[in-house]
């Protein structure tokens, strides 16, 4: 259960960033983050928190709730 809402977020959070055009590392720097944990968190291999999760989501200008919507359609998938 909690790797499959990994891989959710990851998914989500790769679809918004490529619709917008942003590379990993463009999205790294806007948030205040390394690329690698970037990467790390599009494949599901991070637990992120809040903070962070914030930061992403204001870097990629979405609300986190528009965000937790997109998580959703990605879960069970």
């Amino acid at each position: 259960m909690k790797q499959e809402l990994r891989v959710a977020y990851g998914k989500a959070i790769r679809s918004i960033r490529q619709t917008k055009k942003i590379s990993q590392e463009e999205l790294a720097d806007l948030c205040g983050l390394h690329r690698t944990y970037i990467s790390d968190v599009e494949l599901g291999k991070r637990n992120v928190s809040l903070e962070n999760i914030d930061k992403i989501a204001h870097a990629l200008q979405v609300k986190k709730s528009e965000l937790f919507v997109e998580v959703e359609q990605y879960e069970g998938v």
